[in-house]
């Protein structure tokens, strides 16, 4: 029995330490997979660490170089704004100075106008001062310049020189109420200019214009010298009813007054219409208003042309009765007429009077020396006594 249950132990025995040796051998295995599965997880890991340091490396690069990149594209972009604003700042240092210059010139011109209107203002207030400081002799020598001046222009552009004979004289009346000493050489001068100007025979150049106009209202009545159709009927008498007998002599002397029967000199080879005899008289009434144009512009030349060309033009045209007979003597009177004479020259007063200052002093210079001479002579008078 007791082998038996030794051998049952050892039984035991055997089994737990074939039980242990087993353990023993699958805890080897168990811990050299373990070590293998560790190394594999620390190489795997090595490896992971290398390549995210790798990618880390890399990532960095980039981010440098797009920093970079970035940093020099904000420094083109700075540099440009740069440059920008310098333009800017030379276009309104530009501006600025056109601108100054501009205000400078329009100061400049505005100064200027400022000036010449207070030159003017000034020059004004003392021509006003000196028109209310004349005296009344002042204002007659005024007077008496502004009637020459008027004398010269109506003789020299009108040739009026019944006009020019009143200015003249009521300028030498002006000059004479002034009382001035100077004056008496202008009157002197002035006298001579009213006999030169006396024996002007001067055209009536309205009566002249008047007789032109009643000649151009005698046209119509004109009898033409050759017949035309459209004559106005004469009023043809009334015959009075045939009697049982009557003298032949009344009966000629009613045929004489039904029919008009007049001589002309000239063949008559066509009849004229109407139009054609309307045409004849406009042509002297034109011809009548060229001698008129001429008259009033006194163009001597051209006056007595139109004339003879008006008289020509009647002897062509007109029958020679009784008007045309007056309307060609008045015509032969105007030809005698010259409408342009030669003026004498009287500006010369006109000067005197203006330049009237020099000749007071030549009055003042002349009174003195004459003061002088009397003053001497009193002396000599009493030494010689």
């Amino acid at each position: 029995m007791a082998e038996l249950i030794e051998s049952v132990e050892q039984q035991q025995t055997v089994k737990e330490t074939s039980q242990e040796v087993g353990r023993s051998r699958s805890g080897f295995w168990f811990g050299l997979i373990i070590l293998l599965v560790i190394g594999v997880l620390a190489g795997a890991g090595y490896y992971f660490l290398s390549q995210l340091r790798d990618k880390q490396e890399g990532l960095g690069g980039e981010v440098k170089g797009a920093v970079s990149q970035q940093i020099s594209d904000y420094q083109s972009q700075l540099a440009a704004i740069q440059s920008q604003l310098a333009a800017v700042q030379t276009d309104v240092g530009n501006k600025e100075a056109h601108f100054n210059n501009t205000v400078s010139d329009f100061s400049k011109l505005h100064g200027e106008k400022l000036d010449t209107t207070r030159k003017e203002l000034f020059e004004e207030i003392q021509k006003l001062q000196r028109q209310l400081g004349k005296t009344r002799g002042d204002w007659l020598l005024a007077d008496a310049e502004y009637l020459l001046s008027v004398a010269n222009q109506r003789l020299l552009l009108m040739g009026d020189v019944n006009t020019t004979m009143e200015a003249l004289e009521a300028a030498d009346q002006r000059l004479r109420e002034s009382g001035d000493a100077a004056a008496y050489k202008v009157r002197e001068q002035l006298a001579k200019d009213i006999s030169a100007m006396s024996k002007v025979n001067a055209a009536d150049v309205v009566g002249i214009y008047a007789t032109l106009q009643n000649l151009e209202s005698q046209i119509d009545s004109l009898t033409l010298l050759l017949p035309y159709a459209g004559k106005d009927e004469t009023p043809k008498p009334v015959i009075p009813a045939p009697e049982a007998k009557k003298d032949p002599k009344d009966l000629i002397a009613q045929l004489e007054t039904m029919v008009t029967i007049r001589h002309v000199q000239q063949h008559v080879n066509e009849i004229l219409t109407p139009e054609q005899a309307q045409f004849i008289r406009e042509q002297l009434r034109v011809k009548l208003e060229i001698i008129k144009i001429a008259l009033v512009q006194q163009n001597d030349v051209l006056f007595q042309k139109s004339l003879t060309d008006a008289n020509k033009w009647m002897m062509t045209n007109f029958a020679k009765e009784k008007e045309a007979d007056h309307f060609l003597a008045a015509l032969d009177k105007l030809s005698d007429v010259r409408i342009r004479t030669q003026f004498p020259d009287i500006s010369l007063s006109l000067k005197m009077l203006r330049d009237i200052t020099k000749l007071r002093i030549e009055t003042d210079k002349a009174l003195s020396n004459t003061s002088a001479v009397n003053k001497a002579e009193p002396q000599t008078t009493s030494a010689q006594q």
